[in-house]
């Protein structure tokens, strides 16, 4: 099984959190509702591409966004694609709800944290939300 590092992120305001409905345009887990997240490069921390992926996805820079708490690491086995993801969960702040969606996703939704799993998600959303709350 390969091991591979990726950044989920969270974003928090008011109280709700966002999820991001996954495009059909995707290589993997298509229409699946996520968090904001992107494989972690060499030489780059998970905070570093956090902060990346909430401007590519999302529309939001260093400074619309407060870290909350960077979470310890999840595994969450995919049989399917033989891959270990080993998640890198992230609760950030916002004030900024002007999102502006990438070709990545089509939808997003601002949810109470528990109602989570009412959605379709990509494998453990759930549990990497629980790790940063």
């Amino acid at each position: 099984m390969r091991r591979i590092n990726v950044v989920t992120s969270f974003l928090e305001h008011d109280g709700k959190i966002l999820i991001l409905r996954r495009s059909n345009k995707v290589r993997t887990m298509k229409y699946k509702w996520a968090g904001i997240s992107g494989y972690i490069e060499e030489n780059e921390t998970a905070l570093e591409r956090a902060l990346k992926e909430m401007q590519e996805e999302v529309g939001l820079k260093k400074e619309d966004v407060k870290l909350v708490r960077a979470a310890e690491p999840l595994e969450v086995p995919d049989m399917e694609q033989d891959i270990l993801w080993v998640v890198h969960p992230h609760l950030f702040k916002t004030s900024n709800t002007n999102i502006k969606l990438d070709w990545e996703h089509d939808q997003y939704k601002w949810i109470e944290p528990e109602d989570i799993a009412n959605y379709d998600t990509v494998l453990m959303l759930r549990e990497t939300l629980l790790r940063c709350l």
